[in-house]
């Protein structure tokens, strides 16, 4: 027998298998047989699962029907195991969303409790700013006996935010400040104290 019809067998037995191979696992898919119960080893070897079949008693005749309920509750099976990891991810996902929500809450609630304290001492500064040059044009049209008096009742800091203020007022009116009369009729060491005072924070 010549080199080239020994190839040739060889060729031929192995499409034979190849197709015989196929037919087998063609007829499987079309549960006319049930290969992959009788190759679960191989599959086992492999790290393939192979497919569950209903139990059949000796002689009894495989069903099909059964078969095919089989492989369609094991699908099922499958599907909802899948759609309960799913669930799982969601409950996950919306227990992430909801914490963040909470945590943007209390920020945003933090940011307005801020922001309305700082409108609170806004409105507290620009009250006080207004009492004090209400004050200080009350003082500056008074007699100034009667001015160092109400200034000899204020503290030191009411006392010197007005003094300053009219010392604002007369720069802008492009007239002489009574400060300085001011302090001249106070007892000298209050004068000296205020004078401390507003040299320190000028």
């Amino acid at each position: 027998m010549a080199k080239g019809d020994i190839g040739r067998s060889l060729l031929l037995l192995l499409l034979i298998l190849v197709i015989s191979a196929g037919g087998l696992l063609w007829f499987d898919y079309l549960n006319v047989i049930d290969i992959k119960t009788t190759l679960a080893p191989v599959y086992q070897r492999l790290g393939l699962v192979g497919r569950t079949q209903v139990p059949v008693s000796k002689g009894e005749l495989l069903n099909l029907d059964a078969e095919r309920l089989a492989v369609r509750l094991e699908t099922l099976d499958l599907r909802e195991m899948e759609m309960k990891k799913q669930e799982d991810e969601i409950s996950v996902r919306l227990a992430e969303i909801e914490q963040m929500s909470a945590e943007l809450e209390d920020r945003q609630k933090s940011l307005d409790d801020r922001e309305n304290s700082m409108n609170a001492v806004s409105e507290q500064l620009t009250a006080r700013e207004r009492n004090i040059e209400q004050s200080a044009r009350y003082l500056n049209g008074m007699q100034p006996d009667n001015a160092v008096a109400i200034i000899q009742s204020m503290d030191d800091q009411d006392a010197i935010d007005v003094m300053r203020k009219v010392e604002e007022i007369a720069q802008a009116e492009g007239v002489a400040s009574i400060v300085s009369y001011w302090l001249s009729r106070l007892p000298p060491e209050r004068a000296a104290e205020i004078q401390r005072k507003m040299s320190i924070r000028p």
